[in-house]
């Protein structure tokens, strides 16, 4: 099986972080990916950022929202994918292979796949498994 997966990402005024996200997404060796930006109406050079990958990025939605749960559910409905999965701003995958690893191996039967937890803050590592 080699099911869809729809990476949601959700932003605003994310100019600093969002281009380390974008290509952790991008440079994912699992190919069967739907790209989905929800910018809640950025006002700084976010969209800019995202104008730059328009190519690879399959949705984008731009508009004000009622915060990052509003934005999210945006995400899901337009999401086309067999899985969906959100990377925020701010935030990457630990690989390249991150996405691979998560869903290869899944059947027909699969309704949830999770991963461990990685944080990185301040320059410390600490790792929770799921």
């Amino acid at each position: 099986m080699n099911p869809k997966i729809s990476i949601i990402t959700v932003t605003y005024n994310a100019e600093k972080v969002l281009e380390k996200t974008l290509t952790s997404i991008f440079k994912q060796t699992y190919k069967n990916i739907e790209v989905i930006i929800i910018d809640g109406g950025s006002t700084d050079e976010t969209l800019h950022i995202i104008s730059k990958y328009n190519d690879s990025i399959d949705m984008f939605i731009s508009e004000r929202d009622d915060g990052i749960y509003d934005a999210m559910n945006k995400g899901i409905d337009i999401a086309t994918g067999d899985f969906i999965t959100f990377l925020n701003a701010d935030d990457e995958y630990y690989s390249e292979t991150t996405i691979e690893e998560l869903f290869s191996d899944i059947d027909e039967k699969t309704d949830v796949v999770y991963g461990d937890h990685v944080s990185i803050l301040n320059g410390k590592e600490s790792y929770r498994r799921a």
